[in-house]
């Protein structure tokens, strides 16, 4: 099997093994999505008179059993052949030998790459936009199931403030909100089709990239043909942070969940489904899934880093240092949507322990109040926080529910507005379904059946 670049010398083999890498094992997600894009270039190609009718059919029926093979047994990729993108047109060639050899006309492999990498990326985002909303969801439900159910709050660790389990469930719940936002703006910068910008500089045929484009379901073309390939890198460390931001908002839920299912705490009780146990002590159930979670969201930062310190300072037009942004790209993206499900999953089936969550709910925790108590009746705050710093032995017991109740000011306790966050949420769910939706849609009529890109 021949690269496509071969020009009819061997290169060393070193440099063969040195510069492909581990590029042909992760080219085995990206098949589909290449055939995508060589399906519809090929459609393109036949309507500005490149390929007959016969040969698109033949590269059509090609692809058809191309995504056939990968669908059932994942589609073979050798080291020699470097990439999925080589392997697919050799096979073509080797079965479809004229119209094979034509499909690569009007594009190089760096728009073919960056338009796979397009299309797995636009639907990683989306799947890991739902996995955000199902998080987002089961954290509101218990916001409004234990609304007025009290919670100390915090603050250096310390018993601080009256808190409520549905307050401290909602400001995750409306951080992973804002999350989403960013991945939907991820989504918009990734739904913009490269195909057709060749090696950065267009070729001499009239390409029909808008058409090319609405096969694929993407919203728009990409439209400068140099800034196609200087974007490469950029746009997936754009998915990249934002799919870091609702890993870190899980990342340090995982925190709480695991000091407040303490035993020391007792104010939740994890899933049993969701802990592991222990070779040694029979009585261990170990949050794992929380403490990776953890981990995984600091190891997702790194991956963005990396990526982002891979085309830092590189000039204008293709690189093969690009290569070395797909690893973090896929592996990132993997993190994420694999954090966000075990929260999920963890969220919806926790025990809330309310007998707990009352008992913990000392005195002290009321000394602000019985401060405010004081300011309600003429004292001046700063007199009325030192008297009651000087006698905190004798702060009075008070009903934590009635004291939640008093905080009515918006976004606290007693006025969480739980409304107002789940209408952002069906908004966003709304406006990445519809989008997601279209490009599904637009696959789907491209291969003429359904073929899930992931």
């Amino acid at each position: 099997m021949a690269t496509l670049w071969h020009k009819g010398y061997r290169v060393n083999e070193i440099v063969q093994r040195f510069t492909v890498g581990s590029d042909y094992l992760l080219d085995r997600r990206l098949v589909r999505c290449d055939c995508a894009g060589s399906l519809a270039h090929a459609k393109m190609l036949a309507a500005i008179g490149v390929l007959s009718n016969a040969e698109l059919e033949q590269i059509a029926s090609g692809i058809a059993r191309i995504v056939e093979i990968d669908l059932k047994d994942g589609f073979p990729i050798s080291a020699e052949e470097e990439d999925c993108h080589t392997a697919i047109e050799n096979w073509l060639t080797e079965h479809h030998a004229e119209s094979g050899m034509k499909i690569h006309t009007g594009r190089s492999r760096n728009d073919q790459v960056l338009t796979a990498v397009r299309l797995y990326t636009r639907a990683k985002l989306a799947r890991i936009s739902e996995r955000g909303c199902d998080a987002a969801t089961a954290l509101l439900e218990m916001a409004s199931r234990y609304e007025h159910t009290p919670m100390p709050g915090r603050t250096h660790l310390h018993i601080a403030m009256p808190s409520s389990v549905g307050l401290w469930a909602a400001a995750f719940a409306e951080a992973l909100i804002d999350d989403l936002q960013l991945l939907l703006n991820a989504y918009e910068l990734a739904d913009q089709c490269p195909l057709g910008a060749a090696a950065s500089y267009g070729v001499p045929l009239p390409l029909d990239r808008e058409y090319t484009a609405e096969l694929l379901g993407f919203s728009r073309v990409q439209n400068n043909v140099l800034y196609v390939n200087n974007s490469r890198g950029r746009i997936e460390a754009v998915a990249l942070d934002a799919a870091e931001a609702p890993v870190a908002t899980v990342s340090k839920l995982a925190c709480d969940l695991m000091l407040f299912s303490l035993p020391e705490f007792g104010y939740f009780t994890l899933p049993a489904e969701m802990c592991t146990g222990s070779s040694i002590m029979p009585q261990k159930k170990n949050p794992d899934a929380l403490e990776l979670t953890r981990a995984r969201g600091a190891t997702l930062a790194g991956l963005t880093g990396q990526l982002r310190n891979v085309i830092r300072n590189l000039p204008s037009g293709y690189n093969r240092d690009f290569q070395e942004t797909k690893e973090p790209l896929l592996r990132g993206l993997d993190i994420a949507e694999d954090c966000l499900e075990i929260m999920a999953l963890t969220v919806q089936a926790l025990e809330v322990n309310s007998e707990a969550l009352h008992a913990a709910c000392t005195p002290q925790l009321f000394a602000t109040d019985e401060a405010y108590a004081l300011v309600q009746k003429g004292v001046p705050f700063r007199e009325a926080y030192r008297q009651v710093a000087s006698q905190l032995d004798d702060v009075a017991a008070v009903d934590p529910v009635a004291a939640l109740k008093l905080r009515t000011s918006a976004g606290s306790p007693g006025n969480l507005r739980l409304p107002q966050a789940r209408a952002r949420l069906e908004a966003i769910r709304s406006e990445l379904g519809e989008r997601n939706s279209h490009a599904t849609a637009a696959i789907e009529r491209l291969f003429g059946q359904t073929v899930p890109l992931l």
